[in-house]
């Protein structure tokens, strides 16, 4: 089995998911007392979340790539980033094999035969090019929600979820977001924050939603066992600019 090499903390309230999911899927693969081979570094979300809000991307990029480093030398085999939003800075995480979260969430879309897929998320991941890009690589058509509603869905994240609070109200305004999404042509909702999932659950709607916080640890475990080899997009790089829009369907 291959080492997981986890880079998380952002927050810690979906790293925790994260290694809980692992750990089922091993089992779940290997029965038994079989548990997963796995190094977690965990950074500290106030220093990321600063540089996120400042808009400096690049200096967040070299402290992930040397936390990334470190679980190399700490006997890592590839990187699984515990995170949507910090793929923004995906191309400079060099230090290992990355397994991206875009990619791993494509293919799972694509297999169930979408292809106009609704995005939830931060409004970095809604609205800059990093994400929806990525899946337009994959020939995916990505719808985000409005302007008010993408607001609401960042606020609700950053204000409650990374504080690990869970509110029915916002559950209810979650669920509306995705029936707009739905009536807007959306066959099925990534839940593209790893904290959301904390609060959406598959009942929640109409369609089938896409759990990145378990899809990416499921795909990491048979990785890591050699079931299956690291996804990547058709179209190679976007070639764009990370932080420009790429919505292929919106109003």
């Amino acid at each position: 089995m291959k080492v997981i090499g986890l880079l998380g903390g952002m927050s810690w309230e979906s790293t925790a998911e994260y290694y809980r999911y692992l750990n089922e899927r091993v089992r779940e693969r290997l029965g038994g007392y079989h548990s997963a081979h796995c190094v977690l570094y965990s950074v500290d979300f106030a220093e990321i979340e600063a540089l996120q809000g400042a808009g400096r991307w690049a200096e967040a990029g070299e402290v992930l790539n040397q936390a990334a480093a470190s679980l190399r030398e700490a006997g890592a085999d590839f990187l699984v980033l515990c995170t949507n939003t910090m793929h923004r800075v995906a191309d400079q995480l060099t230090a290992l094999p990355l397994l991206h979260l875009g990619d791993v969430t494509a293919q799972a879309v694509l297999g169930e035969g979408i292809g106009t897929v609704g995005l939830l998320g931060t409004d970095f991941t809604m609205s800059q090019d990093f994400y929806t890009g990525r899946l337009a690589g994959h020939g995916l058509d990505v719808l985000v929600p409005e302007a008010d509603d993408r607001a609401e869905v960042h606020r609700v994240i950053y204000e409650e979820l990374v504080m690990g609070v869970v509110r029915e109200e916002s559950r209810q305004a979650y669920r509306d977001v995705i029936a707009r999404l739905v009536d807007r042509g959306a066959q099925g909702v990534i839940l593209g924050c790893t904290e959301i999932e904390l609060l959406v659950m598959r009942e929640d709607s109409p369609v089938p939603v896409f759990p990145t916080t378990r899809l990416h640890a499921e795909l990491a475990v048979d990785y890591a066992l050699g079931i299956t080899g690291m996804p990547g997009t058709s179209q190679g790089s976007t070639g764009r600019d990370p932080g420009k829009s790429h919505v292929t369907s919106t109003v």
